[in-house]
């Protein structure tokens, strides 16, 4: 069957109240720049409290259109859909032939007025249409155990019959909540943290910190596939891949004996610090880690306290509750996972000690930074960054 209208819903930015026009523009515009960007070519307006695609008459991929419109952020769900004049002789006709093609038994409608003008209830809808189907296809209604169902929706001008509703992201439009920097390390989690970020509406630009020259190339390719991944969220991005061996041998030379328990913490204490610059030239207002709490030695609350008081700025933490199997499965959905666990070389165990410290003590941590150029260190890796736009 040859559908030309898509219904778009949305669910919580109809919370939002008198700033509900300014979500509603940016889901618009968002959704506008996904299907132009893979050359659909379309008309879109703001139909009573929902969106409507009418597709050119040459569109005929239907999975591709499904495949842009599942990934931007803030649809709550979609379905192809066929018009119908707003009377109800033509929505009886629409409904036959809606259903006219499919195999089924038991049906139930579901009207939704959003035009209160419209002569008939919704129950009056429900119950005119579904004698006409009963009686033209000798089928049967069952509002509980149905086989299908159909969802007529009444707008001022028309009427508009579906079958199929499709679920999406939901959450808010990527940009309403402004811009953060997100410490993306080619594991697992850093990568789903970054896409929660986007799901509140935020953009995300990356920061990755490698020890290149002395581990290999791959964990930079690994972060650019990655954000080519995410880039179906958020339509742009751009990666800072900060070099951090320098500042790891520093931290290792004085880090001697009983205070190489401190490494992972103080390399962790400096990655903030770098992308605090870094989000300040962007002017973003946050950023975003990959930490679960108790996961690895450096992520207990012990230690995220002595590691977030080296920054003035928010750090989030969207996975901190997570569990590693409910990351995992995230990370399956957005497409994520088999980039992540290729193999790479993490930053953080270069100059690993063998036993890292789980309850850090800041006054020690601070001393042994007394050693360390501080500014210089973070000035040497900032002016050797490279920038690369996606």
């Amino acid at each position: 069957m040859k559908f030309k209208y898509i219904i778009i819903h949305y669910a919580e930015i109809a919370l939002k109240g008198h700033n509900r026009r300014f979500f509603e523009d940016a889901l618009k515009n968002n959704i506008e720049k996904a299907l132009k960007r893979e050359g659909i070519k379309f008309l879109l307006k703001k139909i009573s409290g929902r969106f409507v695609v009418h597709l050119d008459e040459e569109e005929k991929d239907y999975e591709k259109i499904f495949n842009i419109l599942k990934n931007v952020i803030g649809i709550a769900h979609f379905s192809y859909a066929l018009r119908s004049d707003c009377k109800i002789n033509k929505i009886k006709d629409t409904a036959l032939f809606l259903l006219g093609e499919k195999n089924f038994n038991t049906f139930r409608l579901s009207a939704v007025r959003s035009d209160k003008k419209f002569p008939l209830t919704s129950q009056q809808v429900n119950e005119v249409v579904g004698e006409h189907v009963c009686t033209n296809l000798n089928k049967k209604v069952n509002l509980k155990n149905f086989d299908v169902e159909v969802v007529i929706e009444i707008t001022a001008k028309n009427a508009f019959l579906y079958t199929e509703k499709f679920g999406c992201v939901r959450g808010l439009p990527v940009g309403v909540s402004g811009k953060v920097v997100s410490l993306i390390s080619g594991g697992i989690d850093s990568p789903v943290s970054s896409f929660y970020a986007m799901k509140r509406g935020c953009n995300v630009v990356f920061v990755h910190f490698h020890s290149f020259p002395y581990t290999g190339i791959e964990s930079q390719e690994k972060i650019k596939k990655i954000v080519q991944i995410l880039n179906k969220f958020q339509f742009k991005s751009k990666i800072y891949f900060v070099p951090f061996a320098d500042l790891q041998r520093e931290i290792f030379v004085n880090t001697a004996g009983n205070f190489e328990k401190f490494r992972v913490v103080l390399y962790r204490r400096f990655m903030l610090r770098i992308a605090e610059k870094i989000c300040g030239k962007e002017n973003g207002q946050a950023l975003i880690t990959g930490d679960a709490i108790g996961q690895v030695a450096s992520q207990t609350l012990e230690n995220i306290m002595v590691i977030n008081e080296a920054c003035n700025i928010p750090v989030l933490r969207p996975l901190i509750t997570f569990d590693k199997e409910e990351i995992i499965s995230k990370a399956k959905e957005i497409g994520t996972y088999e980039i992540s666990i290729l193999p790479h070389c993490d930053t953080c165990t270069r100059y690993i000690p063998k036993h890292p410290a789980t309850k850090a003590n800041i006054e020690i941590v601070k001393k042994i930074e007394e050693n360390l150029d501080v500014d210089k260190m973070i000035e040497d890796a900032m002016s050797n960054v490279e920038i690369l736009e996606i």
